[in-house]
């Protein structure tokens, strides 16, 4: 009886650790964030797609706009943007759905990746930054 319990927890087990692996998990990491949510459109490194979707990699727009980038990232652009002289036209989504602390880890990925070495957030900084651009854009 004893053999056929261990039998069946260590069934349970395998079964367990392999739906897991079937089940992606949540991650805030910087990196996995950027694959989720921006990758498809700014490429996996950065580069953006031809005269479309503006590059992240060496952006001047990083360093001019930065007060603006929680806001960006939130609730997306419907405007135009110059980026590196170049000017590209097509909308930006927002993800909504993220929370401060997650669209901190995502900048200061783009902000130290892609050629870039930029100053990082902090995350009582960007929920600062969100808070203010509420009140200035509601």
């Amino acid at each position: 009886m004893l053999k056929i319990k261990g039998s069946v927890l260590l069934l349970m087990g395998l079964v367990t650790g392999a739906w897991s692996r079937c089940t992606p998990a949540i991650s805030d990491s910087g990196e996995q964030l950027y694959e989720q949510h921006c990758a498809s459109c700014h490429m996996q490194d950065g580069s953006g797609l031809r005269r479309l979707i503006p590059p992240l990699a060496n952006a001047d727009y990083l360093i001019k706009y930065r007060r603006q980038l929680p806001y960006l990232i939130k609730h997306g652009m419907e405007a135009g943007i110059t980026v590196n002289g170049q000017q590209y036209q097509q909308k930006m989504p927002g993800a909504e759905t993220l929370t401060p602390d997650q669209i901190t880890n995502l900048l200061n990925f783009v902000q130290t990746n892609f050629g870039n070495n930029n100053e990082r957030f902090t995350i009582p900084e960007v929920a600062a930054m969100l808070d203010s651009c509420a009140t200035h854009n509601h």
